[in-house]
């Protein structure tokens, strides 16, 4: 028994809850990886997981081990990107998951810069608005807009994204220029909604001006759950939208859409870089986390940066 594969074996095992999928994310067969963790108890003479049908479960025993064993592989990657070499090149697997609009405009252009500085990391990027599961699905980190309200995470916010109230110019010829945020709540007008994966519903937002605050929903015409989706359907006439502004510079300097209540502000979306509580931040993780906040640092800096 090799006793590091066995110990990475059970700790992936109690992070993703299941021998298949730690297996899947192992790239093992389920056989070795119950193998490594029979030989594992057998070598320490105590039970670690308590199994049924449906799930697995800590003992006491392996509750203990797990937490030292999480430290040791964290001490022996360390160890490894210690030397020299490693250090200057951190290398290595990093999975992360990021918005479609943010990967499309900002973070895809940007990545050969990345990938020039270490060449060694092989990114696997999922692409997608969803909610998730950064244990069950192996998950190094993601970067999610809005406040974060799973509060296990550890978390780094890395920019703030200005919001903008904008509408396409054939859909304004068709509905009229509201000329005031109530405007929206009449029957003239419609809006596209966002469904957000963390509630399932589409959020309601408020425009300040002179002490005056608006809070506004709207009449949806569509809603969709996709960030590329929700622009394309704002571009094509379906109704007024609510964006972070990086995601509408191309279509307004193409007069696709058009600014509205230029004179109102909106607070900034929070953008957060996050990563599970137990994941130790590796060198080739710390390096993205800090490439990540200076990319946004020049298209969406945070407000008030910590001291």
């Amino acid at each position: 028994m090799d006793r590091f594969d066995a110990m990475q074996a059970f700790a992936r095992v109690v992070e993703t809850g299941s021998f298949t999928k730690a297996a899947d994310t192992l790239h093992m067969s389920r056989t070795s990886v119950t193998q490594l963790i029979q030989q594992l108890e057998a070598r320490l003479r105590v039970r670690l997981l308590n199994r049924t049908t449906r799930k697995l479960n800590l003992t006491a025993d392996g509750a203990a081990y797990y937490e030292r064993v999480t430290r040791l592989l964290a001490d022996m990657d360390d160890a490894e990107t210690s030397l020299s070499s490693a250090a200057a090149l951190p290398r290595g697997r990093l999975r992360v998951d990021v918005p479609t609009p943010l990967a499309r405009l900002l973070l895809i252009p940007a990545l050969p810069d990345f990938h020039e500085r270490y060449p060694d990391i092989q990114i696997d990027l999922g692409v997608s608005d969803r909610m998730v599961d950064l244990i069950d699905e192996n998950v190094d980190c993601v970067v999610r807009g809005g406040e974060l309200t799973d509060l296990s995470l550890m978390a780094r916010k890395v920019g703030d994204l200005p919001l903008g109230v904008f509408a396409a110019p054939a859909y304004l010829r068709r509905a009229g220029v509201p000329r005031h945020p109530r405007d929206l709540e009449d029957g003239q007008q419609r809006i596209v909604g966002y469904l957000w994966a963390r509630t399932g519903k589409p959020l309601s937002y408020a425009l300040q001006k002179n002490g005056e605050s608006v809070q506004v929903q709207g009449r949806p015409v569509l809603t969709v759950d996709d960030g590329n989706a929700y622009l394309a359907a704002g571009i094509a006439g379906m109704g007024v939208l609510w964006l972070p502004r990086y995601m509408a510079v191309d279509a307004l300097a193409r007069n696709e859409l058009v600014e509205l209540f230029g004179d109102w502000s909106m607070q900034s979306m929070p953008l957060y870089l996050a990563y599970p509580p137990n994941r130790h931040v590796s060198a080739k993780l710390r390096v993205f986390i800090d490439w990540v906040a200076e990319l946004m640092a020049r298209h969406a800096p945070v407000s008030n940066p910590p001291l």
